[in-house]
């Protein structure tokens, strides 16, 4: 029997030390050297100056720009290659550095003459320029794209749909996620806290079980039909 809670007291040792350290947590935005806000929604501006008025363009929903100068109600940042200004109260800060921080999307535009050029041959009727999107722009009802060409930045109209990935790493992970998390094994195969702490507490109360049983049995007595010599 000794041997048997001398085991079990092992075991719980062994639980204990197997119990897995607190995770490390990710270094907060101001330790790191490049600090990132996420453009949670589809109407974040990104403004030439700290001024209502002055809107560049609106930045792609879940993409980052570089914080510069972190100021209120306006912060100075880079998206891209384009450094300018957005309002803090838009942004949602995070504390790593994003894997996929800037949209990086090239499209082809086509320009034609309706009627093509009347001398010559018409080879350049019909022209193609590579661009790089950098958001969208709003004039009244119509919609247009702020591109870059060559190191040149301008305005063209909405020829095409933008449709790219949407980034995700800045979402708090779902409901779904963390139940299945903790009905499940983890992937690993080691032992989730919570599967520790369980086993913890039955070698617990079984060497609490074990230590009142043989706390309450009496020494058993031996008879003999001789009596001791004195």
């Amino acid at each position: 029997m000794k041997h048997f809670i001398s085991f079990l007291i092992f075991a719980i040792c062994a639980c204990c030390f197997l119990t897995p350290s607190a995770p490390v947590k990710t270094a907060s935005a101001e330790t790191l050297s490049e600090v990132y806000a996420v453009a949670p929604t589809s109407d974040v501006w990104f403004y030439s100056e700290p001024l209502d008025n002055k809107g560049l363009f609106i930045l792609p929903e879940s993409y980052y720009v570089r914080i510069l100068n972190d100021s209120d109600p306006f912060c100075q940042v880079q998206y891209l290659n384009k450094t300018g200004y957005c309002k803090r109260s838009d942004l949602l800060f995070v504390d790593f550095v994003p894997a996929r921080p800037f949209l990086l999307y090239d499209y082809t535009l086509s320009y034609s003459m309706e009627n093509g050029s009347s001398v010559g041959n018409g080879i350049f009727d019909s022209i193609e320029r590579t661009v790089s999107y950098y958001g969208s722009f709003l004039y009244g009802t119509e919609t247009y794209y702020y591109v870059c060409a060559d190191g040149l930045y301008d305005y063209v109209p909405k020829t095409q749909e933008i449709i790219y990935e949407h980034n995700t790493d800045y979402l708090p992970p779902s409901s779904s996620d963390n139940n299945s998390d903790n009905s499940q094994p983890s992937k690993s195969g080691k032992l989730s806290g919570v599967e520790i702490a369980v086993i913890c507490i039955v070698c617990a109360a079984t060497v609490a079980v074990a230590f009142f049983v043989l706390r309450g049995k009496k020494p058993s007595v031996i008879h003999s039909d001789e009596q001791a010599d004195f």
